[in-house]
């Protein structure tokens, strides 16, 4: 992937068109559940109805990405048009929310320069994604991270991205047992609701669930997954699984069933990343995010986002560079 197509809505009052909250409706081609060929229709149907019914304005619950710009911009309205979305303390910068150091899958030698790098930033927490080279050079780069790092200096999570098969999943969890590992997402493809809740019932390492969560709308199929699979974790990620209310719902179930959670993004510019690390310091998150994907693009919008070391903040006094968009 070299590029990343991304939508953004603006939502103003009449009376004073020159405030306005602006949302990004990040849709992950391939991967969003709304990613379908009349998605511009579906989003262009969404404005006019907000414009003939303001804030009360019905958004369909299978269009997740559209959901999510929507609720950001009504927030960033509702708090004067000034992005932001859930004012406190980390947008006041008297707080940092800590996230981890995301590793991309590739070659054997250039993980290990990536994994250095990040442990030299400062990272605490490293999210490694594998499935991209062979088995056993993995495991020889996960011990390589151990020889210098305990696992009481340096949480490691791993993201299978569903590369594992339901016959070498165990196999492969037991092998990468001893390294001290965090928690493993999504270990073998979405959609395996009974192979997935053996591994959960089996592993020794702690499961979460990602892509496991797109397209699972209302209340009743959420609890019906939950209980279903009964996970360790699941991972939220708001542009995908719902927007913030259906995260917040998702949140809500989970800790009711011990499960834990947090939050990732999903490739979004800084307009998606500034309303997901809002609304997680809305939540009072404690453990790492996953919400260092911004410094990807080459030309993302200039915002306050600053990531120092291990923690993403919020800089009060820096500004927002909206570039010139012509909105439809």
């Amino acid at each position: 992937m070299t590029d990343k197509e991304t939508y953004f809505i603006r939502i103003s009052d009449e009376r004073r068109p020159g405030i306005y909250g602006i949302g990004e409706c990040a849709l992950f081609r391939g991967l969003s559940a709304d990613d379908t060929p009349d998605y511009e229709d579906m989003l262009a149907q969404v404005c006019a109805d907000i414009s003939r019914q303001g804030l009360t304005a019905f958004v369909p619950s299978d269009s997740s990405s559209i959901r999510f710009g929507a609720e950001s911009a009504l927030a960033d309205l509702r708090n004067g048009g000034r992005r932001l979305l859930w004012p406190g303390r980390w947008t006041r910068g008297e707080i940092a929310i800590p996230i981890n150091g995301l590793i991309w899958m590739g070659s054997h030698d250039r993980m290990l320069a990536r994994i250095d790098e990040k442990i030299e930033a400062g990272f605490r927490c490293i999210k490694l994604k594998i499935g991209g080279i062979r088995f056993d050079e993995e495991l020889n780069l996960i011990n390589h991270i151990r020889e210098r790092y305990a696992p009481e200096e340096l949480e490691l999570r791993l993201d299978a991205n569903g590369s594992f098969t339901p016959a070498d999943a165990l196999c492969n969890l037991r092998a990468l047992a001893p390294y001290g590992i965090h928690s493993i997402e999504q270990p073998i493809k979405a959609g395996q609701t009974e192979a997935m809740a053996e591994i959960c019932r089996k592993s020794p390492i702690p499961v979460a669930l990602d892509e496991e969560l797109i397209g699972c709308r209302d209340t009743k199929s959420k609890i019906a997954l939950l209980d279903s699979i009964k996970p360790q974790y699941i991972i939220l990620k708001p542009s995908l699984c719902g927007g913030f209310a259906a995260s917040e719902k998702w949140a809500a179930l989970a800790c009711e069933r011990g499960i834990g959670w947090w939050a990732t993004s999903a490739l979004e510019s800084d307009i998606g990343l500034n309303a997901i690390a809002q609304w997680c310091g809305s939540m009072n998150t404690k453990i790492p995010q996953g919400l260092g994907t911004g410094r990807l693009y080459v030309n993302n919008i200039a915002s306050p986002l600053r990531q120092i070391g291990d923690g993403l903040r919020y800089d009060p006094e820096g500004v927002w560079e909206l570039p010139e968009m012509e909105w439809k």
